[in-house]
């Protein structure tokens, strides 16, 4: 039976097999569809600390809200998925939204925000057991590497070790690469085409085979160098969103790089599910429709 969102509570606190028993019903479907893209809806952030929309510190600390966002997220056409946690992804099984669709596990959630220890992101969300006991369909790994901080290497072995993991259960990894450094204490990540270049080829490399890794890359802050840019792999690719300031402007870079032969599709966050401007609708459909 469908729940709603306010039965979650209840039904985890006396029946906490129903999330099981969901997973092992749940319809599935190929990562990749008819259509040939990807299109995902990411809401991983929480995990990480990471709750803020704009000046909204804590816009996404209100759980019941971004279930609602997501669910209607979900709802719409040409959205194949979800990438996120797992309480967010056992809620959204709970509710029913998540038949004949990709759902991912987030693997990599402890370098919180603004920590010391940012840069040595553990792996506190799912493990390659988990996703495969659960019937998912891919997992997300973070890279963020600093040359000035010793945490970047522990990050680059255990995320190594977790697409090896991911490869032995033939599950698909998205591997989110960038060159980072902290600037006034806060870690920014360098958007320079030779930086994400550089990413590219660090985070193609992780592992004992590649077979099942693809990459989730920034747009680069010229798009005009996204070809030559993608030239550095030949693993498939998706976008990544991020928080953005002008809508406009985003949907223009991300319908350019949508036209590059590696770019499968895209797996958009915050910018989707707290468009800047109009609705969740609104925002989704236009995104679906640069695909």
């Amino acid at each position: 039976m469908k729940l709603s969102i306010p039965d979650l509570t209840t039904v985890r606190a006396h029946n906490p097999e129903a999330v099981a028993e969901a997973a092992a019903r749940r319809a599935r479907r190929p990562l990749i569809g008819d259509s040939g893209r990807l299109m995902i809806v990411a809401a991983d952030h929480p995990a990480r600390g990471a709750l803020g929309i704009g000046d909204r510190r804590l816009a996404m600390a209100h759980r019941a809200d971004l279930l609602e966002r997501l669910c209607i997220a979900l709802s719409r056409p040409g959205v194949d998925g979800v990438l996120a946690t797992a309480d967010i992804l056992e809620d959204l099984l709970l509710l029913g939204v998540l038949e004949n669709k990709v759902v991912m596990g987030s693997m990599n959630r402890g370098g919180l925000a603004g920590a010391s220890f940012e840069m040595d992101d553990r792996f506190t969300g799912h493990r390659a057991e988990d996703i495969a006991r659960l019937g998912f369909d891919a997992g997300k790994l973070l890279v963020r590497i600093d040359y000035d901080d010793p945490g970047s290497l522990a990050t680059l072995e255990s995320a190594a070790r977790a697409i090896d993991a991911m490869a032995g259960h033939r599950l698909p990894v998205f591997v989110e690469p960038f060159i980072s450094r902290r600037v006034d204490g806060r870690v920014r990540n360098d958007l320079s085409a030779e930086a994400v270049t550089r990413s590219i080829a660090i985070a193609s490399g992780l592992g004992g085979t590649s077979a099942y890794t693809w990459l989730k890359l920034p747009v680069t802050d010229d798009v005009d160098a996204m070809p030559e840019v993608l030239g550095a792999s030949t693993l498939p690719v998706v976008l990544l969103g991020g928080e953005v300031g002008d809508q406009e402007a985003a949907y223009e870079r991300w319908g350019k790089a949508l036209r590059l032969p590696t770019v499968m599709g895209m797996v958009v966050g915050r910018s989707l599910l707290y468009p800047a401007e109009g609705s969740v609708e609104t925002a989704v459909d236009t995104a679906v429709g640069l695909l």
